[in-house]
């Protein structure tokens, strides 16, 4: 297991555990955990002692960073997994896995240690914890944007999970599926697949930041719909249940809560949501980040909402939902302010306009050209003179909609005479 376990064994007791603990360097109590390990009893005690200096060993491990030496525990510890139950077994192999993912930038480790142990489990016939297995490396697979391996290994574990109906575990993959479609900008199979992770919901006991989840997800999947109080009222279920956990996802769910806010033009209630008890639990640069965005927004300034942008890069172009949102509100605001420029001319020189809004030349004369072409006004660009000129909007003259009511109507009349005389005539 380390250089460590080639020593001599310590007794596998309480005592060997307190002396690990007692150690002033972890490297030293990590040394002891291993020799006590390294103990050939199995005993009933002997095994309740080795359990304790695995769960040990995951807490110390990550702290040192030592992820190469919890891959290699985990595979040298198959032989006493054949001595404990299979749900021990399935609890240690999971604490391990989770003690590697608090060491930053072990995505490809995490992936091949997952695929190392489906590999095992399906050897050893453990299929509880085989599924659970292949869920967290469709997880890990998505992170790591390998949509096709991740779909292909769902599609197979959610038809096996189905099978078995293990509600449980088909809510945690009928999620993550959602996930996936949605990351793959297939809107329908994500719906449809969080749908059967409610109904799967609605059948057992869901832990709360399971449900948080759920809810996080519903809200992102109506945000993404632009049906924005809905996304609005699973946001905020989402954060209440994140809150109560101290999640660290519960600044998300605040976030994108800002975010409804400012897309349903009500950019004002931000600062008064980030000013409550529960705001200001959440102050930082993703809370700041949306109330520059806010602020902006109400001015309709589009130099502080580039600001924000710049500024508060990793919380809002990094942020794939957040940005989505802000591109199509960047445009809209564009637009506004566009129209609003241009409305007092007929013809009126390109670069003045770059000008008064403060962008640069062909960025302004792309949004023009795209805002004749959607017929936002009607006009044309002059490039050789490097004009824009504005048609009048022409008026529809309202006799040609009043002469064809009344044709219409004749028509009536002309039909419902030919009627009667049609029965009078029989």
């Amino acid at each position: 297991m380390s250089s460590a376990m080639q020593t001599s064994y310590l007794p596998a007791t309480t005592d060997s555990i307190a002396q690990a603990l007692e150690a002033k360097d972890p490297s030293e109590s990590i040394s002891i955990l291993y020799r006590v390990l390294e103990n050939p009893s199995s005993s009933p005690e002997a095994l309740r002692i080795k359990e304790q200096a695995i769960s040990n060993l995951t807490e110390l491990l990550p702290q040192e960073k030592k992820a190469e030496e919890l891959r290699t525990l985990l595979t040298q510890l198959r032989p006493f997994f054949s001595l404990i139950p299979k749900a021990k077994t399935a609890k240690i192999v999971r604490g391990i896995i989770d003690a590697v993912v608090k060491i930053p930038g072990t995505s490809d480790l995490q992936i091949s240690l997952c695929k190392e142990m489906v590999e095992w489990t399906r050897a050893e016939k453990r299929t509880f914890l085989r599924q659970r297995v292949e869920a967290r490396l469709a997880a890990l697979l998505m992170e790591n944007k390998e949509y096709s391996e991740a779909l292909t290994l769902l599609t197979g574990l959610i038809k096996e999970v189905r099978r078995l109906d293990d509600k449980l575990l088909l809510v945690d993959i009928d999620l993550l599926e959602s996930k996936l479609h949605f990351s793959l900008r297939n809107l329908p199979k994500a719906k449809a697949a969080l749908t059967a992770a409610r109904t799967a919901a609605n059948a057992i006991y869901v832990p709360p930041a399971q449900q948080g989840t759920i809810d996080l997800q519903s809200g992102i999947l109506h945000a993404e719909e632009k049906d924005y109080k809905t996304a609005y009222s699973y946001f905020f279920e989402a954060f209440e249940a994140f809150n109560a956990l101290e999640d660290p996802r519960a600044v998300f769910s605040l976030k994108y809560m800002l975010l409804c806010k400012i897309m349903v033009n009500q950019a004002d209630d931000v600062a008064g949501i980030i000013s409550s008890k529960a705001g200001l639990h959440y102050v930082g640069p993703d809370l700041d980040a949306m109330k520059a965005v806010a602020d902006a927004h109400s001015k309709r300034s589009l130099k502080l909402f580039e600001t924000a942008l710049r500024d508060y890069r990793a919380q809002l172009e990094e942020d794939p939902i957040v940005h989505r949102h802000l591109s199509s509100l960047y445009d809209t605001l564009l637009e506004q302010n566009l129209c609003r420029l241009i409305e007092p001319y007929s013809s009126v020189e390109i670069e003045h306009v770059a000008k008064m809004i403060e962008l640069p030349v062909d960025h302004v004369e792309k949004k023009l050209s795209q805002m004749i072409l959607d017929k936002k006004f009607a006009g044309t660009l002059d490039q050789g003179a490097g004009c824009l000129i504005i048609f009048e909007d022409p008026k529809s003259d309202a006799i040609f909609p009043a002469t064809l009511e009344t044709i219409a109507n004749i028509g009536k009349v002309v039909d419902s005479l030919y009627v009667r005389s049609a029965r009078i005539m029989a």
